[in-house]
This record gives structure tokens, C-alpha cells and sequence, in this order.
């Protein structure tokens, strides 16, 4: 069966995944941009549009950055990181942070209360706007990814909800040494997390150090497609 996998996700010393007060002008509130600084050098965060310094790494990051789109055929994200609203959609208008031609080029399904009609964008990515549990989501993820494995994109909030749910079976975990006081934590509930997973970290000469979760044989997955 396909992996759910998680990739290049950043939290702060103090758990938080992104900071508090998420506007257009703040994707991550009050971070900023501090939970990225690490991948800005990298080639793969520069293919993405992030801006740099230097034509980008292929250090210990970019090793790392580059492992997120490899094998993946969908990706699953929270609302919030599609876009800043709340609520019932005002305008269909909004067609996420990423331009017309956005990173995944592979289907995204996107975790709503307010569903919306599908949204097929250049480059092969289509936003499929979903009301769905954990469970649901990567039945339906895996229904468009055609057997490639699923990723879980974010934000804290969508990665915890399936942690808690036991569908996780690769994290990669950013572990950034700033910290952030407030806004969304990604542990929160998840009490004996590493008996699950085996974990290994690799720092890095930027100053943040790579978590890697991968699942414990012997652990499978309580969903089966």
C-alpha cells in the first residue's frame, strides 16, 4: 500500500507550527518567515519560488528539502494553509498563496467545513475541496494519487489530526531553535508519540536539526484500501 508521508515541516523549540494571527500579507502570523529561514538556500525551496541568496545548497537541508515530492501523488491540506479565510467562502476568488501555476502539479485535496467546486490550476495541480475525517480524506487522497504514496501537507492542526488518528507512517520534522510563544502546536495530545516511531535526527549547520519519524514494524496502518 502507498505511505502517508510528511516532509519538510517546521516547528519551534516551543511546538508550534505556525505563529498566531494568519493574514494575507502573514501566511505563518506572527513567525513571519523564521520557520523557513532553513530552507531558504535550498535548491529545492528555491525552485519554489522562495528567494535566496545564493543560487541554492545541496547540503545537509537540501538532502533533506529535496525527499518531498518524490513518490507522491496527492497531497492532503488544511485550509488554513490554502488561504487566510474563515467561514463560509465569501467569493470563489481566492486561488490559493502559490499563482496560477502552483509547487505540486499533482491533485490536492484540501480539508474544508465549506466545500467548493474543484479548482484545476497550470502545471497539473487541481484542488479537490473536501468536508471529510482523517479517514475519509486518504481514502479519497489515495483514489486520485493512482498509487503513489499520500502527503500530509499541513498545517499543525492536519498533521496532529492524523497523527492522532495512527494514518502516519514517514515524518520529517523541522526543529527550529527560535521560540514562538503562541499560535497553532503540533503535539498537543499526542502523549508517547515516539513508541510508535523510530526516530532519528540529523543536525544541521544552519542550526536546526532533522527529525525523522518513520513507523515501527509491526505498526500498520488501521486503514486498508
Amino acid at each position: 500500500m502507498s505511505l502517508v508521508r510528511v516532509h519538510n515541516f517546521s516547528v519551534s523549540l516551543d511546538g508550534f507550527g505556525t505563529g498566531e494571527g494568519q493574514q494575507l500579507e502573514a501566511p505563518f502570523g506572527h513567525a513571519g518567515t523564521r520557520l523557513l529561514e532553513w530552507a531558504f538556500e535550498t535548491r529545492t525551496f528555491r525552485a519554489m519560488g522562495l528567494h535566496g541568496e545564493s543560487e541554492g545548497s545541496f547540503g545537509v537541508d537540501e538532502a533533506f528539502a529535496s525527499q518531498w515530492g518524490t513518490g507522491v501523488g496527492v497531497e492532503i491540506m488544511g485550509r488554513n494553509k490554502f488561504g487566510p479565510q474563515r467561514g463560509p467562502w465569501e467569493n470563489e476568488e481566492w486561488k490559493g498563496w502559490w499563482g496560477d501555476n502552483p509547487v505540486f502539479h499533482t491533485p490536492v485535496v484540501v480539508l474544508t467545513h465549506h466545500p467548493r467546486p474543484v479548482l484545476e490550476m497550470d502545471g497539473g495541480t487541481t484542488f479537490h475541496f473536501v468536508d471529510a475525517d482523517p479517514v475519509s480524506a486518504l481514502e479519497q487522497a489515495r483514489a486520485l494519487a493512482e498509487g503513489l504514496d499520500v502527503r500530509i501537507g499541513g498545517g499543525a492542526s492536519t498533521v496532529r489530526q492524523f497523527l492522532e488518528a495512527d494514518l502516519i507512517d514517514h515524518m520529517h520534522i523541522v526543529l527550529v531553535p527560535i521560540i514562538l510563544g503562541r499560535g497553532e502546536r503540533l503535539w498537543d495530545g499526542l502523549e508517547a508519540l515516539e513508541e510508535r516511531f523510530a526516530i532519528e535526527a540529523t543536525p544541521s549547520p544552519h542550526g536546526v536539526i532533522h527529525l525523522v519519524f518513520t513507523r515501527r514494524a509491526g505498526r500498520n496502518q488501521p486503514f486498508t484500501s
